[in-house]
Parts: structure tokens; C-alpha cells; sequence
């Protein structure tokens, strides 16, 4: 198989308290329609969320149920740094677009802190955001993209941020000194100076240096002799020492508390990619979707190129599928030379091979079993594309292995018990047959084997009259056994499929006419008329099979009803459809039962004069034919009493210059 990419377009839009937020909700799924997108609602839960007024937490249920109904999928993230956390969840989650909310509110100052939504510009600057004012909701012409350096690497701004923060916590401490306080509450300022460096920059850098820079300044402008760095006081020396290890741990926690929020929002993304997983396999209709799922989701989780070996249908190593990660310029696919070699390995062994394990170490990529309950489904190749999936993402990949292993044994079960039905249903199909041929078959061979020994014994002591009734009932019987041979024999290849239908353009008239000629002899005892179409009926069909239909339909009313009965053929047009009808004054069929007197071995509980039932097969065999030609049958009430049987097929229309 060739290899397979997915490009879709993914948004992300931010859910708030803020009672505009349905108007960036309705923004992004406005705009996911038109790019056909996945759209995804992220909601940074802070930590003292419990803290909230209750309107705002009712405002933002409401607001994320809105999310829903317009198609999105919500995810929740816990954690302070908004920011941070969507620009994360937006990298690993291939994120194309961001949709976020705006206020009026402008930046007054230089060091007043930087707008939420310019923070997340700043985070993904290779990103389009479009930013939806409160007043207006226009992203069309809202749209805003930055072109500023990796978010982890220092900027100017930071570090002019950094300068001021730390000539801040200067001046405040001369302040101080001027004002009598002691060098300890002097050196607090200073680590608080380094905090606030720590938590409004991005790059970890800037912390350490506002560290370095704090106990520098203090020791120029605090320590005697000052605006020198000696000191008098060997002393100082551990004062210096504390204080730099105080600033760079505060530092180093207020990084840290960054990073657990991009962990958070990337752990968040990966358990989301499981979730989905699980839902997506319990939709999968056949292997082959389930196969597509599974790679398409961990393309979602690890960012590298798949491919997966299913099983065939003989029990071995089936053919290999391969799934591209959207490149915007493709990549030549590099893969092992024994690739078949291992996977047929993982197969039979169940256990993992490849780069950096125990076997085929020096492979390229890593083989991984899709295996449940000691049976293997198949081999994941992943490319690893110069690096190894992190722990976390080996134990989730797992765990979607394990779930298409699982998805893929309940199809194969659910497809077993299918098979299983389909046979149980045959082997019933078969007793009844049998069991009904050899109960109903009995009488008439009986009746012709009765009368011919009466013959051979009493030939020539019977009269004429006698005679002719003995040849009528041996006649009689063998059309019984020969109609039914035939509608075995028909039965038998619609069911395997065998049957042709050699069609043609008949006048459904002339069909009905032919089939009388060929109706059971007990017709002749019952009043059976023609109530013909007052426009020519052109039918495309297999003009022998359907004369069968009318031939079945015609001896089931003259079998069913009292001698002297009517019976009336009917055709017409309806439409596009010519309908053929076969009515009777007879008893009626039960509504009990109408529901299956087109199922087969099905013979109702009504008995003919001679005691002789049908096998049931006459009318399933009408139905089948009739369904064949793209029509229907149909059972309906005759008024008073009695029943028709209805027969549509499509008409041909007929042209005049024809």
C-alpha cells in the first residue's frame, strides 16, 4: 500500500468566564465549517477555580456546553499560566489556528503586565491567532501573527523587564536604608525583586541572571565600603552565598511551577488522544478502520511516520499500511531492509524488537505487537525520525495498541458470531426442509406408488372411468412433485447467487395470460377473471421468472380457497410502476401471521380439501424474484373478505418514434 497522510486544519479557540466568550465559540465554529477543521475548546482551570463567584463558574458551564453544541471538543487543563499552557497544548496537539477573546482593555505602561492575548501571540509566533473584540466578532478582519523568536529563547523585552525589575528592587532597598530598616529586610526585596523576574519572563535564563544581578547590586550599593565589591565583613561572604542560593531556588520554583503547566497541558492532550482512541475503535465497523484509527492517533501523540502490518486471513503476517505525518514537503520514506524480517518475529513472539531494544537493536525504527489473549493482530513500525518516544508516550502508545487489539478481537468475535448465526440459521433452514420433505413428500409419493401397484395388480378389472381418475391423481401428484422440485432448485440459487436474469421488454398482459395457461388444474373449479390494463404495460424483465411469480401467487388462491371461489388478476399503472394484483373472496390470511407468509418453510394453518400442505417455499420464492427486479410484493385485506397479493415493478416508458 502506498503511503497515507491525513492534512487537516485543527483550531483551537479558549473558553472564559467572560459573558463574550459564546461570540468566540460561535467565531471558531463558523470558521471551522469553512476550513472543514477539527475544532477543539481549551479551558485553563486555575487552582483556586473553587474560589471563583458563583456566576462566573455558572457563566463558564454554560459556556462550555455552548462549545459543545457547536461541535467542539472541550478539553480542560489544570494550572495558572494561561498563556504558557495553551501555546503548549497548541504545539503538541498541531494546532493551525488559535481563536481567542480580546477586551477593550489596552496596555497603559511599559511594565504593566502584557495582555492575555499578546502573551499567547508571543508563545506562537508560528501560528495564526485571530483575536474576536467583545464589540464586534469579525476574525476575518481581526486577524493578528507574529513573527517573534522561539518562546524559550531570551528577547530584548525580557531582559529590559528583567533591568527595570532589578533597579526596582535598588531603589527600594535605598529606600529602606535611608528609612533605618535592617540588610535582611533589604536582601527580601531583592528575592522578591528575582521572583517577580522569574514569573513574568519566559526564558528560565532571565531568573538566574536577576540572581546573580540581585546579589551583585546589594553588594555595590549596600555592603560598606559600598559601590565597590570587597567587603570588610568575612561575613558577607556566607550572606552573598545565601543569598544567591535563595534567589536562584526561588527562581528555579517559579520556573518550575511554568513547567509543570506545559506538563499538565501536555499530559492533558495525550490522555484526550487516548480518550478519542477509545471512542473512535468502538466505532470502527471492520479491521481496516480500526487499523486507520490506531495510526492516525498515535501520528496525533508521537509526530512520527507509522506503519502497521495486520493479520491476514489465513492467520499470518497480512500486507503492511503506511501513514504519513501532513508535511507541506514530503519526506523520502527510509526504511529498514529486513523490516518484513522483524515484524514477522514481533508476530510470532509478541514482544517488541527494534532501535534501542533487545532484539534488532540496530533497526531504525521500533516493531511493537498488536497482541490480546495471546493472539496477534498485527505489527506498529514507528519511524523514529532521530528520537525515542519519552516514557509517558510509550505507556500511552501502549494502551492505544492495546485498545485496537481489543476493538479488532470483538470485531473478529462479533464476526464469528455472525458466521456462527448465518450457519445455525442454514442448519435450521435445512431440518425444516428436510423434516418438511419428508413429512409432506410422503402423500403424493405415496398416492402415486398406491395407484400405479393398483394398476399393475387390477389393470384389467377397472373400468374406463376408473382409470381415467387413477392417470389424474398420478398426474395430479407428479405436477405437485415437479413444481416443488423447481422452486427448490430456483430457492437454491437466489440464495447462493446463481440465478441470471435474462431480461427483456414484455407486455405484462401477455405474461399474465401466458401464466394461466399454465395455472393448477384446480383452477378450473374456481371463477378466475382478467381485469386487463387500459394502457400497454412495457416491463424489462425475465418474462419465465415472473410467469413463475403469477403462476405461485395464481395456485396459492386456488389452493387456499373453497372450490367455486373468484379470483381476479388485475394490472395497471401507478406511477412509475406496473402492478399486477391476484385477489380472492377467500377466508383471509391472519394478521398474526401476515408478517410471514414470505418467510420460507412458512405454511400458515391453512388446509387444503386433500390434507396435502405446501413446503412453504412458493411465496419467499416470490419475493426473491420480485426483489430481484428492483420491485416489491405485498400483502393487503380483500373487502368483505379474502386477500390480494400486490406485484410492482418499474415500467419502461414506450416513445412514440419507438
Amino acid at each position: 500500500m502506498g503511503i497515507q497522510s491525513e492534512s487537516s486544519e485543527h483550531i483551537l479557540v479558549c473558553i472564559s468566564p467572560s459573558p463574550s466568550n459564546p461570540k468566540v465559540v460561535s467565531a471558531a465554529a463558523r470558521m471551522a465549517e469553512a476550513f472543514q477543521a477539527t475544532l477543539t475548546a481549551v479551558y485553563v482551570k486555575p487552582t483556586n477555580y473553587e474560589a471563583l463567584p458563583e456566576g462566573d463558574r455558572a457563566r463558564l458551564q454554560n459556556n462550555i456546553r455552548f462549545a459543545e453544541r457547536n461541535g467542539a471538543s472541550v478539553t480542560t487543563i489544570v494550572g495558572d499560566d494561561v498563556p504558557s499552557q495553551v501555546a503548549e497544548y497548541a504545539r503538541i496537539s498541531d494546532t493551525t489556528k488559535i481563536v481567542v477573546g480580546r477586551s477593550g482593555m489596552k496596555r497603559r505602561h511599559f511594565w504593566s503586565r502584557t495582555p492575555l492575548t499578546e502573551q499567547i501571540i508571543l508563545n506562537v509566533p508560528d501560528l495564526d491567532v485571530y483575536i474576536i473584540p467583545d464589540s464586534a466578532v469579525d476574525f476575518s478582519r481581526q486577524k493578528e501573527r507574529s513573527r517573534v523568536a522561539d518562546s524559550i529563547r531570551p528577547t530584548l523585552r525580557e531582559l529590559i523587564v528583567t533591568l527595570l525589575l532589578m533597579a526596582a528592587a535598588t531603589l527600594i532597598g535605598l529606600v529602606f536604608l535611608r528609612s533605618g530598616f535592617s540588610e535582611a529586610n533589604i536582601i527580601t526585596v531583592f528575592i522578591l525583586g528575582v521572583l517577580l523576574v522569574s514569573v513574568v519572563t519566559v526564558s528560565p535564563l532571565f531568573g538566574v541572571l536577576g540572581s546573580l544581578a540581585g546579589v551583585l547590586l546589594f553588594n555595590w550599593f549596600f555592603i560598606e565600603p559600598r559601590y565597590s565589591f570587597h567587603t570588610y565583613e568575612t561575613e558577607y561572604a556566607v550572606t552573598f552565598a545565601i543569598m544567591l542560593a535563595s534567589s536562584l531556588i526561588t527562581g528555579t520554583l517559579a520556573n518550575r511551577i511554568k513547567q509543570n503547566g506545559r506538563h499538565a497541558a501536555r499530559e492533558a492532550f495525550r490522555t484526550k488522544v487516548l480518550l478519542d482512541t477509545n471512542q473512535l475503535l468502538q466505532k470502527a465497523e471492520n479491521p481496516e478502520e480500526a487499523i486507520r484509527v490506531t495510526a492516525r492517533q498515535i501520528i496525533t501523540l508521537l509526530n512520527r511516520d507509522v506503519v502497521i502490518y495486520s493479520r491476514s486471513e489465513s492467520g499470518g503476517l497480512g500486507d503492511r499500511a503506511e501513514f504519513g505525518v501532513f508535511r507541506s514537503e514530503p519526506e523520502p520514506a527510509v526504511r529498514d531492509e529486513n523490516e518484513r524480517e522483524i515484524c514477522e518475529w514481533v508476530f510470532a513472539n509478541r514482544q517488541s524488537a527494534g532501535a534501542h531494544l533487545e532484539r534488532f537493536g540496530k533497526a531504525g525504527a521500533q516493531y511493537h505487537p498488536i497482541c490480546l489473549n495471546g493472539c496477534s493482530y498485527g505489527v506498529l513500525v514507528i519511524r523514529l525520525n532521530g528520537g525515542l518516544p519519552d516514557t509517558f508516550e510509550n505507556s500511552i502508545m501502549m494502551s492505544i495498541l492495546g485498545e485496537c487489539a481489543l476493538a479488532l478481537e470483538n470485531l473478529r468475535n462479533a464476526e464469528e458470531k455472525e458466521r456462527a448465526s448465518v450457519m445455525m440459521r442454514n442448519e435450521q433452514l435445512r431440518a425444516n426442509l428436510l423434516r418438511s420433505i419428508s413429512h409432506d413428500i410422503r402423500t403424493p409419493l405415496t398416492s402415486v406408488s398406491g395407484n400405479a401397484s393398483n394398476l399393475l395388480a387390477h389393470y384389467k378389472q377397472l373400468d374406463d372411468r376408473t382409470l381415467e381418475q387413477i392417470f389424474s391423481d398420478i398426474y395430479d401428484d407428479s405436477e405437485w412433485l415437479i413444481d416443488l422440485v423447481e422452486n427448490l432448485l430456483s430457492i437454491s440459487r437466489i440464495e447462493n447467487g446463481q440465478m441470471e436474469l435474462h431480461r427483456s421488454l414484455e407486455v405484462m398482459d401477455d405474461v399474465i395470460e401466458e401464466a394461466l395457461k399454465h395455472a393448477d388444474r384446480e383452477a378450473k373449479r374456481h371463477h378466475i377473471s382478467i381485469e386487463p390494463s387500459e394502457e400497454i404495460l412495457l416491463v424489462n424483465m425475465d418474462a419465465g421468472l415472473i410467469m413463475q411469480v403469477l403462476i405461485n401467487l395464481i395456485n396459492n388462491a386456488v389452493k387456499n380457497t373453497p372450490e367455486g371461489s373468484e379470483i381476479t388478476v388485475r394490472s395497471g399503472r401507478k406511477g412509475e410502476w406496473a402492478v399486477v394484483s391476484v385477489t380472492d373472496n377467500g377466508p383471509g390470511i391472519p394478521d398474526a401471521i401476515k408478517d410471514q407468509v414470505f418467510e420460507m418453510f412458512f405454511t400458515g394453518r391453512n388446509k387444503v380439501a386433500d390434507g396435502r400442505r405446501g413446503l412453504g417455499l412458493g411465496l419467499a420464492l416470490c419475493k426473491s424474484i420480485v426483489e430481484a427486479h428492483n420491485g416489491r410484493i405485498t400483502l393487503t385485506d380483500n373487502e368483505p373478505t379474502g386477500c390480494r397479493f400486490t406485484v410492482e415493478l418499474p415500467v419502461k416508458e414506450v416513445r412514440i418514434d419507438e
